[in-house]
């Protein structure tokens, strides 16, 4: 049996460190990004509802903190988050909330926030990280360290290419789920 445990090891090592080599290409290949503007579709699996809530728009980035959601369809909407804070436009209204004060939203937003800024350690304060695949074709799998955080979100996964997300699923612990897929760059 000693054997075949060595023998594992001895293969399996290598590829846990060609993982932990592309994740780390892959955050630094994010962390250079200072601007994007993209297109987005949103699902959202709700198990009251017979089918999901569709939404579309665009996202906009610029590093290090500065995430905006327009979204254009079915109701336009503006969603800002930047520097704690997030301000939504929604119709004639206008909300802001600083996010101290919801702790419990924290974790979802840091995880794009962090994720697109390529700090990898803000995302391991917060998450367990798993990566697969390479760095052409990867798959990031977010799940929360904090018990009471796992109450309410089981995992996030993040797909993309090289310094691309083309999708965000939010699997809730509920049995919930979002699915977001970033389509292309919008020309400006």
């Amino acid at each position: 049996m000693k054997i075949i445990g060595i023998l594992a090891l001895a293969v399996l090592a290598p590829l846990a460190h060609a993982a932990d080599s592309d994740l780390d290409r892959l955050m630094s290949a994010l962390s250079q990004r200072k601007h994007g503007h993209v297109t987005f579709v949103e699902e959202k699996h709700i198990a009251m509802l017979d089918k999901p809530v569709k939404s579309s728009g665009e996202l906009l980035y610029d590093a290090p903190d500065r995430l905006e959601q327009r979204t254009l369809t079915p109701k336009r909407e503006s969603l800002v988050l930047q520097n704690g804070v997030v301000t939504v436009d929604r119709g004639k209204r206008h909300y802001t909330l600083d996010l101290r004060q919801y702790p419990q939203v924290v974790p979802f937003i840091e995880s794009i926030r962090a994720t697109l800024a390529g700090d990898r350690a803000a995302l391991e304060r917060v998450f367990h990280l798993s990566f697969a695949g390479s760095f052409d074709m990867w798959t990031l799998t977010l799940v929360p360290l904090d018990s009471k955080l796992s109450g309410s979100l089981k995992q996030i996964a993040l797909e993309g290419t090289q310094d691309s997300i083309h999708q965000v699923e939010i699997l809730q612990s509920d049995g919930d789920r979002s699915v977001l897929t970033i389509g292309p760059a919008v020309t400006e």
